[in-house]
């Protein structure tokens, strides 16, 4: 205990002379770092494009029908005619032949096979429309002759030529299909 002042004193003295080293950070990779590591850069950039495009979202054709939709074609209908089209809602029973001469929607009453776009509506609405139309021209080449006597001689010449199968009112009011 005879020096107790000289390791008081080497005590002070070290820190002086003991030092960290100094540290250096660096948060980049050297160039032959970055060489050597290669780019990565266009699979990144796929990788986020891939994530960001849209796909389609798989739908049956049922759901497709319930947000209205009506399915492709088998077959191309390019070549298919108003009447056509009018024939096959006969025969699918989503419009009927009105004992009055006119087409009738019944919404009680489901299509077979499918359902009425809004363009089936438009074109029944397009038939109707002419149907009027025809007989007011015919009350002016016949002006002596009640309008519901046109309707009905009309009405009976053309349920001759409805479609066998397609849906139609009885004298009754009821309604069935065609016999052929």
């Amino acid at each position: 205990m005879k020096h107790p002042g000289l390791l008081l004193l080497a005590a002070l003295a070290a820190p002086g002379c003991i030092r960290a080293p100094e540290i250096v950070m660096v948060d980049r990779a050297t160039a032959l770092e970055q060489q050597a590591s290669g780019s990565f850069k266009d699979v990144e950039q796929r990788l986020a494009r891939a994530g960001m495009s849209p796909t389609p979202v798989p739908l049956t054709p049922n759901q497709l029908e319930d947000l209205g939709m009506q399915p492709t074609p088998l077959v191309e209908n390019m070549g298919r005619t108003q009447a056509d089209r009018i024939d096959d809602l006969l025969r699918r029973h989503c419009v009927g032949e009105g004992r009055d001469g006119l087409l009738k929607l019944d919404s009680k009453r489901r299509c077979q096979t499918g359902r009425m776009s809004a363009d089936d509506v438009a074109l029944v609405d397009r038939v109707n429309r002419a149907r009027l139309q025809l007989w007011q021209w015919m009350r002016t080449v016949r002006p002596g002759v009640p309008e519901e006597s046109l309707r009905r001689s009309w009405q009976q010449v053309h349920a001759q030529g409805v479609v066998c199968g397609g849906w139609v009112e009885a004298d009754d009011g009821t309604w069935g299909e065609k016999k052929c």
